[in-house]
């Protein structure tokens, strides 16, 4: 899939270094080898952004059922180099996302945004999605 001289592709083994990278810049630091580990998840789709042979911005998909809520596709993360800021590439990863979630007959997509990133939450009203919910996130590491 094209995005005027940007590529969306799915993500490779050899990307891991950069997807790690752009993780940082979103504030969760990992490791260019907890990364490739992670691609081999067969319930994660990672895609990529690429321009000018470069990957720029990813997104990582996974296809989520609930007992409450039953299957719904969730945006799990999304990254874009600073410098490709506002250049559709962002729009671009959400369309692929949304083109994967409907091959699998997914006809729901969520995303989870921190509250403190209002630039990502215009982002998504703007592209039509709803806040369904505001929540706390627990966690106790194991």
């Amino acid at each position: 899939m094209c995005a005027g001289t940007t590529t969306i592709r799915p993500a490779r083994p050899d990307d891991a270094p950069v997807l790690a990278a752009l993780a940082g810049e979103l504030g969760y630091p990992t490791t260019a080898n907890e990364v490739a580990a992670r691609l081999e998840d067969p319930d994660l789709e990672v895609l990529v952004a690429e321009a000018g042979g470069e990957v720029v911005a990813w997104v990582d998909i996974a296809d989520r059922t609930t007992l409450y809520g039953g299957r719904n596709a969730e945006i799990q993360g999304l990254v874009i180099t600073a410098a490709r800021g506002r250049s559709g590439v962002a729009l671009a990863l959400v369309e692929a996302a949304e083109a994967w979630a409907r091959a699998r007959g997914i006809d729901a997509i969520r995303v989870r945004s921190r509250s403190d990133r209002e630039g990502a939450r215009a982002f998504y009203l703007g592209l039509g999605f709803d806040i369904v919910k505001s929540q706390t996130v627990f966690e106790k590491r194991l």
